[in-house]
């Protein structure tokens, strides 16, 4: 009979996945309740813990074994009914008791909006925290659907909590956004500047602090390499552009928390969320060095 194999991120055995040993935590956030074109991202987190089971834990880049410190696989928080504010409320609050526990928090999303809340809790232990986003969308709306909390609006919140930030692979904004990006002299590189510029990594290193928090919308990536999005976007980054950047990043700066946010699982593909599961367990190896 075969083994069957613990289901936690990455299938680690109960030491490994023990939360008062593990350096790691993933904290599963199903909520997308504001997306407004192909829903389905509540799924996500399900998806991509699923797929990790599938990731060899020896990473040939790194040459080694992927987590050394262990990574706890937390209950899937639970969605208030009450609206998106009290749930980023939630959401914060899981978040905080993670970081107050010196975890490396790693959420799974669900839509992107869930970074509001999970910054707020970073930056309470990081005060110098800056935020690199890496996404197709500058998500820097006033607000959307008449609501100031849509994914939509996730980075605007961000910049009013007084957060810098920085945007990677933008290639999809608003006239508003826009006119904001401008007259804020947000620092954003698109996925053509990521493409046809040779310095662009260190650029992008450059404008960030030495706390990093990474967010990552998993349609920052060209839709041939995650189809299974809500909102795909032509003409994204690839596999090694973001592990590049990743890379150097976790060289030069400290990277203290991250994000993988709206996957949207599509039936008899699973692209997406593996993608997104060898995306994490690389981050891990990035972190510890």
């Amino acid at each position: 009979m075969a083994e069957t194999v613990p289901d936690n991120f990455l299938g680690l055995p109960a030491r490994a996945a023990d939360y008062g040993r593990a350096r790691f935590a993933i904290l599963p956030v199903p909520y997308d309740a504001t997306t407004t074109y192909g829903g389905g991202t509540r799924d996500g987190p399900r998806a991509i813990i699923t797929a990790s089971q599938q990731v060899e834990l020896y990473d040939e880049a790194l040459g080694r074994t992927v987590p050394r410190g262990g990574a706890a696989t937390l209950a899937p928080l639970e969605s208030d009914a009450r609206g998106p504010e009290f749930m980023l409320e939630r959401i914060y609050r899981a978040a905080r008791r993670v970081v107050r526990d010196g975890k490396f928090l790693i959420a799974l999303g669900g839509e992107h909006s869930i970074t509001a809340g999970l910054v707020r809790a970073v930056r309470a232990q990081h005060k110098d925290l800056t935020v690199l986003q890496i996404d197709a969308h500058a998500d820097l709306r006033e607000q959307y659907q008449n609501s100031p909390h849509s994914h939509a609006c996730v980075m605007r919140r961000i910049h009013d909590a007084g957060v810098p930030y920085v945007g990677v692979g933008i290639r999809n904004y608003s006239a508003e956004e826009a006119r904001f990006i401008r007259s804020a002299q947000v620092q954003l590189f698109s996925a053509r500047v990521c493409q046809e510029t040779r310095a662009w990594v260190e650029n992008v290193v450059a404008h960030l602090g030495r706390a990093v928090y990474v967010t990552i919308d998993i349609d920052g990536f060209d839709p041939a390499c995650a189809p299974g999005t809500g909102t795909p976007e032509p003409g994204g980054l690839n596999w090694f552009q973001v592990n590049d950047l990743l890379a150097t990043v976790a060289r030069q700066r400290r990277i203290v928390a991250a994000d993988v946010t709206e996957v949207r699982p599509l039936p008899g593909n699973h692209v997406t969320e593996f993608l997104a599961a060898r995306l994490v367990h690389r981050l891990m190896g990035l972190v510890e060095g």
